[in-house]
């Protein structure tokens, strides 16, 4: 899958809002707001579940990772998520 149309998907997913759970958060981190070099998927299953946390780090920027945003979709797809949060920006590296 290209990185547009992974992009886009997740975009697309993620701007219905809230649909109940399944839920994954997708949390882009890095050194400054320009560039993201982690991202960090987390799962819950149900409201009272505690969150199963992946993370996939780069050197570059992994929002322009075709394969990370491949990945991602394909985890998307695979959980069967009804919600699909995106953090707004880069959080900071702590």
């Amino acid at each position: 899958m290209n990185l547009d149309k992974a992009q886009k998907r997740i975009s697309k997913k993620a701007n219905k809002g809230f649909q109940g759970f399944p839920q994954l958060i997708i949390t882009y981190s890095g050194p400054s707001a320009d560039l993201a070099t982690r991202v960090d998927i987390s799962f819950i299953a149900d409201e009272n579940s505690a969150a199963q946390v992946q993370t996939f780090n780069t050197q570059a920027d992994i929002r322009s990772d075709e394969t990370i945003q491949t990945t991602l979709v394909k985890i998307m797809d695979r959980s069967e998520a009804l919600t699909v949060s995106l953090t707004d920006g880069v959080q900071a590296l702590t």
